[in-house]
C-alpha cells in the first residue's frame, strides 16, 4: 500500500486473534501497521506482532530489493509492535535502532540487549535526516506508555502517531471508523486523558496531511473530524446527549424496572436510551457507552450487604479512566436492607464534577406502586 510516493505500507492483519490485549473482543481482528520511508537512506517505522515475523519480513525484502534499511524506528515497545526487534537486528546487522531512552530500557527487558553499538537515543526534539525527509521526534508519554514517541514526517506531512488515532478492526474489513475507535481509545487510553491533551496541542502547531497510526486506517480525509473526537474523548466531555441505563438483575425484578424506566424516557423522547444488562454485554461496550453520553443510570441489587460483582467491576472500569462530567443516577433492590445506591456512590466519590440525580429508585424485592412512582419521577428528571 502506497501512503506517499516514499512511504509504504508494510503492516499486516491479524483474523486469528480473539482478545486484544487479553480482553478486548475484536470480531474484525486487528491491523499492526508498520511503514517504510524510502529516501536517500531508509527507516522502517516499528515491528508488528511476533505471529507475523515472517509475512512483516518477506514484505521488507520485497520492498528493498538488494537496500537495507537504515534505521529501525520504534515509537511504542508494547509487543504488539516492538515484538520483532530482535529478529530485524538479526538480519539486517547494519541497521542502527532509534528509540527513547526509556524504550531503549525496555528493549533490553524484552530482548536481553539494547544495542548499545548500534543505537541512536531521541528526546523531544530531536530531528533525524533522511535525505529529502527529515523527522521530527515529539514525546507523548502515557500515551499510553511512558516511553512513547510520535514522529512528524515535516517533507511529506505525515503524523506518526504510535497509539493515537488507531482503532480495533484489521484493515482488509469496512467498518465505521467512530465505534471501534472510541471502545479502543476509551478502553486503552482513557486513562491518560490530560496526556492526550498535551499531544493535541502539540500537534496543533504541525501542519498534519496524514496520520499513520500502529492500529486502524490511514487517516487522509477531514482529519478535523477525528482530531476533535480525541479532543471530546480526552477532555471526559459527553460525546452525545443520552441516558445509558447500566443494570444487574438476579431474578428479573431489577430489569423489570430499568425495562420501565427505558421505556417512560423514550415515551418523553429521549433521543438515546441505550440499556446494558452487564452479566451479558461485553463491559468494554457498556464503558464506551457511558463515556459516549451525558447521563447515566446505574441499577443492581444489594449482594452480600453491597453491590453485586458486575455492577462493581463496571464502576471500576469507569473510575479507572477517570469517569467525570456526566449525571448519575442509582436504582437499588433488596428484599431487607437496600444498601445498593450507597455503595454504588460510595465507589464514585473521587470522580470529579458528577451531579448526582435528586431520585433514587428503591425497590423492595418487586415493583410496588411506590417504586412505579418513583421511576416516574426519576423519568421526568432525567428528561428536563
Amino acid at each position: 500500500m502506497e501512503i506517499t510516493k516514499d512511504i509504504k505500507y508494510v503492516g499486516v492483519n491479524d483474523h486469528d486473534v480473539d482478545l486484544f490485549e487479553g480482553q478486548y473482543v475484536v470480531p474484525n481482528g486487528m491491523a499492526y501497521n508498520s511503514y517504510v520511508i524510502l529516501d536517500e537512506k531508509i527507516a522502517v517505522m516499528d515491528t508488528v506482532d511476533a505471529h507475523f515475523k515472517q509475512e512483516w519480513l518477506d514484505q521488507i525484502r520485497t520492498l528493498l530489493g538488494d537496500r537495507h534499511p537504515d534505521y529501525l524506528i520504534i515509537q511504542h515497545m508494547e509487543p504488539d509492535h516492538s515484538a520483532n526487534i530482535a529478529a530485524f537486528m538479526e538480519l539486517y546487522q547494519d541497521t542502527t535502532v532509534v528509540s527513547s531512552a526509556k524504550a531503549f530500557t525496555m528493549m533490553k527487558q524484552f530482548f536481553g540487549t539494547d544495542y548499545p553499538e548500534r543505537q541512536i537515543v531521541i528526546k523531544e526534539g530531536s530531528t533525524l535526516s533522511l535525505g529529502r525527509h527529515t523527522l521530527a521526534f515529539v514525546a507523548a508519554p502515557l500515551v499510553h506508555w511512558p516511553e512513547v514517541m510520535v514522529t512528524y514526517d515535516t517533507c511529506d506531512k505525515v503524523l506518526f502517531s504510535a497509539d493515537g488515532f488507531g482503532k480495533f478492526g484489521a484493515l482488509d474489513v469496512e467498518e465505521d471508523w467512530a465505534c471501534e475507535a472510541r471502545r479502543y481509545y476509551i478502553g486503552i487510553v482513557g486513562k491518560f486523558g490530560a496526556q492526550v491533551q498535551n499531544l493535541l496541542k502539540k500537534a496543533a502547531a504541525l501542519d498534519i496531511q496524514t496520520i499513520c497510526p500502529l492500529h486502524g486506517p490511514i487517516l487522509k480525509e477531514n482529519l478535523g473530524y477525528y482530531l476533535s473526537l480525541y479532543n471530546t474523548w480526552s477532555s471526559y466531555q459527553p460525546e452525545d446527549d443520552g441516558i445509558v441505563l447500566a443494570y444487574t438483575s438476579v431474578y428479573g425484578h431489577t430489569k423489570e424496572a430499568v425495562d420501565l424506566l427505558a421505556d417512560r424516557l423514550r415515551e418523553k423522547g429521549c433521543a438515546h436510551v441505550v440499556v446494558h444488562d452487564l452479566a451479558r454485554t461485553d463491559m468494554a461496550e457498556a464503558v464506551e457507552d457511558a463515556f459516549r453520553y451525558s447521563k447515566l443510570v446505574l441499577a443492581t441489587v444489594t449482594y452480600n450487604g453491597g453491590i453485586f460483582p458486575y455492577m462493581r467491576d463496571f464502576i471500576e472500569h469507569l473510575t479507572d479512566r477517570n469517569y467525570q462530567n456526566r449525571t448519575v443516577a442509582f436504582m437499588e433492590n433488596g428484599s431487607w436492607a437496600p444498601t445498593a445506591a450507597r455503595g454504588m456512590k460510595s465507589l464514585l466519590e473521587n470522580s470529579k464534577n458528577l451531579t448526582f440525580a435528586e431520585h433514587t429508585v428503591r425497590i423492595l424485592s418487586a415493583l410496588s406502586d411506590e417504586s412505579r412512582a418513583q421511576v416516574d419521577a426519576l423519568a421526568d428528571e432525567l428528561c428536563q
